[in-house]
Formats: C-alpha cells, sequence, structure tokens
C-alpha cells in the first residue's frame, strides 16, 4: 500500500490525505462534544487536548529529523509561524471549543464545513487559484448537502454557532498563510509550530482569565478524554498540512466537508438511535461535489504540466 502510494502524482496523494484528514475531522467533532461535556470548562478542555497534540508532534520532528531544518529557520520564517499559531493554533480554539459547548456537534460541524468557501474566496487572489466552470458547482452541490444533512428547521443560530463561525474564519485566513510556508518549510514543522505557539497563547488566555489553576487540577477522565481528542487532533492535523502542501487549497478544504456526514451519521446513530434521510440525500451531493471537484483538479494539473 505504501509503494502504490508514493508512486501516486503529487497532488493525488494530497486528495488521499485529506480524505483521511476529514475521516479523522468526522470522528473528532462528535467526540469532542463529549470531551467538553466531560472537562467542563471548554478553554481549559481546548488547552489540555491541544498540549497532548503538541507533545505527540514533537515526537513527530525527533523520529524524522525535522530538527536540521529547525536551526535553518529565519526571524522572517518564525514570524511566519508565530502567526500560523495565533490564529490557527490559538484564538480559533478557543473560540470553536467554547461555541461548541454552547451548541450541537451537527451545527458545529455544519459551519466549520463552510470552510471550503473562505478558502476559496481568499485562494482566487491570494493563491491565484482558478477554477473551471463545474467547479462552482461543485462548491454548491458542497454548501446544499452540508445544508440538507442538518436541515433547515434544526439550525438556530445563537451564540456557539457564532463563535464557531469566527474560528472557521480564522481557520480559512491561517490555511492561506500556511499554504505559502509550506512551499519552504516542511509540513511537520509547520504543524509542531501550529499547535505549540498555539499553546503559549491559550495558557496567556488562561492566565490573564483566572482558568490556569484549573488546567492544574483537572480531572483524571478530563485528562482521559484529552488524550483521545488529542491523538485524533494529531492526527488530522499531520494528515491536514502534508495534503495542503501537495494539493490546491480549495480542494483540500472541499474534501474535508465530508467529515460533516460522517459526524452527522455517528450523532444519529450514537445520539438520537434513528438514520435521517436527509442525511443520507446530503451526502451524496456533498461526494458527488467533492467527485467533481477534484477529478477537475487533477486535470488541470494534468494540463498544466503537458503544456509546460
Amino acid at each position: 500500500m505504501i509503494k502504490y502510494l508514493k508512486t501516486l502524482p503529487t497532488i493525488q496523494k494530497g486528495i488521499l490525505l485529506a480524505i483521511g484528514a476529514a475521516l479523522v475531522s468526522g470522528v473528532a467533532n462528535f467526540i469532542n462534544k463529549n470531551g467538553v461535556s466531560a472537562v467542563g470548562e471548554p478553554f481549559v478542555y481546548t488547552a489540555m487536548k491541544n498540549i497532548v497534540t503538541a507533545v505527540l508532534l514533537l515526537g513527530v520532528l525527533f523520529a524524522f529529523k525535522n530538527f536540521r531544518q529547525i536551526r535553518k529557520l529565519t526571524k522572517r520564517d518564525w514570524m511566519k509561524l508565530g502567526i500560523i499559531g495565533l490564529i490557527g493554533g490559538g484564538i480559533p480554539f478557543l473560540l470553536f471549543f467554547k461555541g461548541l459547548s454552547l451548541t450541537s456537534a451537527a451545527s458545529a460541524s455544519l459551519i466549520h464545513k463552510t470552510l471550503f468557501i473562505w478558502v476559496a474566496l481568499l485562494a482566487v487572489p491570494f493563491l491565484k487559484e482558478k477554477f473551471r466552470w463545474y467547479q462552482y458547482g461543485a462548491l454548491v452541490m458542497l454548501f446544499f448537502g452540508n445544508f440538507i444533512i442538518l436541515g433547515p428547521s434544526k439550525f438556530n443560530w445563537g451564540q456557539g454557532e457564532t463563535l464557531v463561525f469566527l474560528a472557521t474564519l480564522l481557520w480559512s485566513v491561517e490555511f492561506i498563510v500556511a499554504k505559502q510556508i509550506l512551499k519552504t518549510i516542511h509540513p511537520n514543522i509547520v504543524a509542531w509550530a501550529r499547535m505549540t505557539i498555539g499553546i503559549f497563547f491559550i495558557s496567556l488566555f488562561l492566565m490573564f482569565t483566572s482558568r490556569f489553576d484549573n488546567l492544574l487540577s483537572a480531572s483524571f477522565a478530563g485528562w482521559g478524554w484529552s488524550m483521545l481528542t488529542g491523538a485524533i487532533l494529531f492526527l488530522f492535523v499531520l494528515t491536514w498540512y502534508h495534503a495542503l502542501k501537495r494539493a490546491p487549497a480549495t480542494l483540500v478544504t472541499s474534501v474535508l466537508v465530508f467529515a460533516s456526514p460522517i459526524t452527522t451519521f455517528l450523532d444519529e446513530v450514537f445520539q438520537k438511535k434513528t438514520l435521517v434521510w436527509d442525511s443520507a440525500v446530503g451526502s451524496l451531493l456533498i461526494i458527488i461535489g467533492i467527485a467533481v471537484f477534484s477529478l477537475a483538479a487533477v486535470r488541470s494539473k494534468k494540463e498544466l504540466l503537458t503544456n509546460s
């Protein structure tokens, strides 16, 4: 299997990695809702699981000997990584998990999976990504598929949804910045910096809001949930940045929409104990939209290589 993956073109590797990230994200959105409830304090829970993720990513740097490149990073590189840490690994995590504590996992997933829209709007002017006309249609299918899964009658906009939306906007900006940084810096380093620098900002927030003692006195059960969700986040961040390195930002975030039906399916099976027909219809639209967008991106890449 590994030998087969090595023979694939770069963009196809990116798509497969993005699918892996979507699978992980779909499970994470469902489990994180339970993790937040177990810890009680969403900001403390965010810090706990992100610490676990940062430690695991540090292990990756040792395993793949990435420290050689870290020593060669310039001040400008560290400034860019600092931005990634602030708007990727810091502020949006606080916003998202506070919002998740106030809304359902399905609603949070729906809003978060509009990420591809904001990334697409930013990718055209800043990354010079270009779309065929039917790719715009695929983006519309992704949106409506995602919307149908939740159902317009089930969707209410409140404080929780607002916080998740703000986090999503920040992450969309982060991914545009990260796409540029990944041209010269290894994905393992960017992922580690995102979470480690993010932990620094989250810790400052906990100290200034008198919550740091809650982190130190967290329960065994809380750390148990954090170990689980931190490991899941570790898998997501690692696959995500490697996907972003190899494929267009809009394509990667479009594939990520597949996480929405996964979260909804888990919610229906384990929480609601019933499957909804709308979810099947919405999931089908999402799968078709992702397939159209992915095939168009691969075709465009082949044409570019042929003409060059």
